[in-house]
């Protein structure tokens, strides 16, 4: 996770052709991981013909969560499957510590004066904000201020819950652990008080499952990112994002060379492209809805905030302590709040 000194510091529907190995690649191309679903549609749309049109390079996409990205990279062992990575918080510190990525130069990056401060570092550039909070269904419960009005009625009684899997849920639940005197390494007050009130939680659901079954009606009340909400409110679903009193929580996706990559020029002139400013606004359109980081891109109107620098305040976290323990976070919901 970013801090708020250096946002990169300290430091999610499959399908596509399979590629070919790094050294296959024809000149003029680069492949890049990205993940399945929304990602790769927009990628497929914007931001590869974009590549095609400016510097005639093919933008070759395999579809892959961060988990399967990682996976690959370590298993191939110096020769990489796929130039770039695209990757969270927490994969990303993963892919640091295994030196799954080349050094980055930020000064190859025309569009880098661009990006707010801090979002460059020596492994890889910001491509996407994220911002999280708590969905509602307005025609059905009132607005809740913050995370604990969950564990009440009448949002408790419609609450959705999903686990550890995904970034969005589990930064949700570390806010939940300390409004009950849990840390961002301590998230057991929150399975303690999501226990007690197990038996009236409408849903207890995969990530993936739970913008379906918001829309179903399943439940009314959960914890996702701004993204998912603009995607319901585009398919005409009654649903609004609220920010915490607490603070909303912010992370932000990035890019990253794979070592060994063939194609680190194509590479730059990639992530050039996709931080354009024409690039970037095409992406926060529906029905990709993506959070620029390119400041001269106008912020869609349902965001929590003005400019990205507001960012800045949010709750951030950080990922190279919460990596060690997600696992066993992950297995400990999975166990206690199965219904």
């Amino acid at each position: 996770m970013f801090s708020r000194r250096s946002l990169l510091a300290g430091a999610t529907a499959l399908g596509g052709a399979s590629l070919l190995p790094a050294i296959a690649h024809a000149k003029g191309s680069v492949a890049s991981a990205i993940y399945p679903g929304t990602w790769e549609e927009a990628y497929r749309a914007i931001v590869a013909p974009a590549l095609k049109k400016k510097d005639a390079v093919d933008l070759e996409l395999q579809p892959l969560f961060a988990v399967d990205q990682i996976a690959k990279a370590r298993a191939a062992r110096g020769a990489p499957p796929f130039d770039t990575f695209v990757l969270d918080p927490g994969p990303r510190i993963t892919g640091i510590e295994g030196g799954l990525f080349d050094k980055f130069d930020g000064k190859k990056i025309t569009n880098a004066s661009k990006l707010p401060a801090g979002t460059i570092d020596d492994w890889g550039i910001a491509v996407s904000a994220q911002v999280v909070g708590i969905a509602y269904n307005p025609k059905k419960v009132p607005a809740p201020k913050g995370w604990k009005d969950l564990f009440t009625d009448p949002w408790v009684s419609k609450l959705g819950l999903t686990g550890f899997q995904t970034t969005f849920g589990t930064v949700s639940l570390i806010e939940i652990a300390k409004i009950f005197g849990g840390s961002e390494t301590n998230i057991e007050p929150a399975l303690v008080e999501l226990k007690k009130v197990l038996p009236k939680v409408a849903a207890v659901g995969q990530p993936a499952a739970m913008p379906s079954l918001f829309q179903q009606g399943q439940c009314d009340v959960m914890y996702t990112n701004t993204q998912t909400v603009a995607t319901l409110k585009g398919r005409g679903v009654d649903i609004e994002f609220v920010k915490p009193e607490t603070g909303a929580i912010t992370f932000f996706t990035t890019l990253h060379i794979a070592k060994g990559s063939a194609e680190v020029a194509n590479a730059y002139k990639y992530f050039d492209v996709a931080l354009s400013k024409d690039v970037q606004e095409a992406l926060t359109k529906p029905p990709y809805n993506l959070v620029p980081v390119n400041k001269d891109v106008p912020l869609p109107a349902d965001l929590p905030m003005k400019n990205l620098d507001e960012m800045a305040t949010y709750v951030q976290h950080d990922w190279a302590k919460i990596n060690p323990l997600r696992a066993s976070w992950i297995e400990k919901f999975n166990k206690e709040m199965a219904k």
